[in-house]
Order: C-alpha cells, then structure tokens, then sequence
C-alpha cells in the first residue's frame, strides 16, 4: 500500500487523527493513524502521532514501538523520545527512561520533558538509596 494514497489522503488522514486524539478519542484516532502509517510508512510524524494516541489508549508496548520507529527514521525527534521515555517510565524501567528523557530534554527546551526527567531522576535515586 505505501506511496499509493492520492494526493492529499495521508494528509487528510492525519490531521482526522490529530482532532480524534485532541478531542480525547485515541482510539478512535488509532484507527485513523494507522491507515495514514499503512500509506505512508516511512514519515516519522505520523509514527510518532499514532505512538501518542497508542499511549493514550495505555497501549504501552505499542506506542513504544511507534516512537521507536519515528526515532529510526528521525534520530531527531525530541517527542518521540520524550514517548519511548514515558513508555519505559510507564513500565517501570527507570534507567531506559531517564536515557530518553535525557535526550528529548538536550533536543528541546520543554517543561514536560524536563518534569518527565526529574520524576524519573527521583525515582532512580530513591531506588538507589532503598537498595
């Protein structure tokens, strides 16, 4: 199906999903996403789009995977490494998030980022002193 979508399908398909997943519908914005990502695989906003609306629905495992495939196609992307560190954060895995947030904090100056970091941090260091 990639590269086969008429012009304007994919776009239209995305922003569809953007107002599912702002009006707090991420399910439904899944759905959506998912067509847009079977069209066009290789845009790394549309990965990162559908692993927000994944963790959203606390599909944890999911979304991860959708982060981590906007961060193959863009090393870049500050928010898909502020979601791979939110997922590990999610599941407990304090070391791989603090890594990611780390990162999305050097790519951008973002207040979440920086609170996602400094809860992960604390946590860290509270497990260190309870070991």
């Amino acid at each position: 199906m990639p590269n086969s979508a008429e012009p304007g399908l994919v776009y239209s398909l995305y922003q569809q999903g953007r107002q599912r997943l702002d009006g707090g519908d991420p399910g439904g914005a899944a759905e959506v996403l998912e067509l847009a990502v079977a069209h066009e695989p290789a845009k790394a906003s549309l990965h990162e789009t559908l692993g927000r609306a994944y963790f959203a629905s606390s599909r944890v495992a999911a979304a991860r995977a959708e982060f981590e495939t906007a961060l193959r196609i863009d090393p870049s992307d500050a928010y898909a490494h502020f979601g791979v560190g939110r997922c590990f954060e999610r599941e407990s895995q304090w070391p791989q998030a603090a890594k990611h947030l780390k990162l999305a904090c050097a790519l951008a100056d973002n207040a979440d980022y920086r609170m996602a970091l400094d809860r992960v941090l604390d946590r860290l260091n509270r497990n260190q002193h309870a070991g």
